[in-house]
Order: structure tokens, then sequence, then C-alpha cells
């Protein structure tokens, strides 16, 4: 495989960024937890706050890693309008197939705590079925139909939602 221009590399990742902050994730975990919590933190215990945003941290990180890991690895970014040319099995993706999705889910649950929501939490439970039939009614299937076997070897060794202990060494 050739290498990927420096040029190409750094649009890929202004397009991911982008998508990131104005799409997908930046409406599911900034926008629309907005709108239900108008960022307005109650006053709590400061072990739940840390515990909040101990997990709003630990949500982002995988979303930033896999972002860098789209446009490197995959040679593409995170937009489906400009997928990956290389399915990416490496970093996180060695232990959960959706770890971007399992961090949104992450921040949105750190969310719910800091700001008291019990509607934050509905909406999570809602994000996580969306995100479960967006899977599994579309994305696999893509999947499956551009990397065939090596996408169906991913699948039978990395969990879909719950990270295994080890990485698969894939």
């Amino acid at each position: 495989m050739k290498p990927m221009p420096p040029r190409s590399q750094r649009a890929n990742f202004c397009v991911s960024l982008l998508f990131t902050i104005f799409g997908g994730p930046g409406f599911i975990v900034v926008y629309l937890p907005a709108v239900i919590t108008r960022w307005r933190v109650p006053s709590s215990s400061n072990s739940l706050r840390i515990v909040a945003c101990t997990m709003i941290v630990l949500g982002l990180l995988p979303l930033f890693e896999s972002i860098s890991r789209f446009v490197w690895a995959g040679r593409g970014t995170l937009a489906p309008f400009a997928p990956t040319e290389t399915l990416v099995v490496s970093g996180l993706y060695r232990f959960v197939r959706n770890p971007m999705y399992v961090a949104d889910l992450c921040v949105i649950l750190g969310q719910a705590l800091l700001f008291q929501s019990p509607g934050l939490g509905l909406y999570a439970v809602l994000i996580l079925l969306g995100l479960h039939l967006f899977i599994t009614r579309y994305e696999e299937s893509t999947l499956r139909r551009k990397f065939g076997p090596t996408y169906d070897q991913f699948c039978q060794n990395v969990p879909r939602w719950i990270p295994r202990i080890t990485p698969w060494a894939g």
C-alpha cells in the first residue's frame, strides 16, 4: 500500500475534525445535551462531579484517538461521505468494534451525572438504541460488503459493545 501524501492526511484530518464538531459526534454529545440540560450544573458533591468529569474525559479520549486512527491507519475520515480505504483494526479497535460509539455513551452518561439529568439518562438509552439499530441495519452490512472476510474475522474476534480484556492480535 502506497503511503498517503501528507497533504491528503491533513485534509482528511480536517474533514474528520469538522464532522466531529458539527456532525454526528458533536451533535450527539454536545448540542443535544445542551438543549436538554441548558448546561445548568446543580450543586452536588465534589465526588459526584469528579466521577462525572472523569467519565466525560474518558469518553472524549477514544473519540479523538479514533479521528487520528481513521486518518492515518484507515486512510480516510469519520465522515460517511469520505470513509476509510482500509478497515481499522488497530488501537482501541482491538478491544471493541465501536469505540467511538462507546465513548459517546460514556460522555453522555457522565453529563447525565454532572447535570443530574434524568432526561439525559433517557437520551443515553435512546442513543444506544439508535446506534445499535444503525450498526446492525446499515454499518455492519456496508463494512461487510466493502471489506469481506477481513471484516467477518474482525467481528468474530472483537465484540460490538463490551470491550475485550486483552487486545485482539488480528
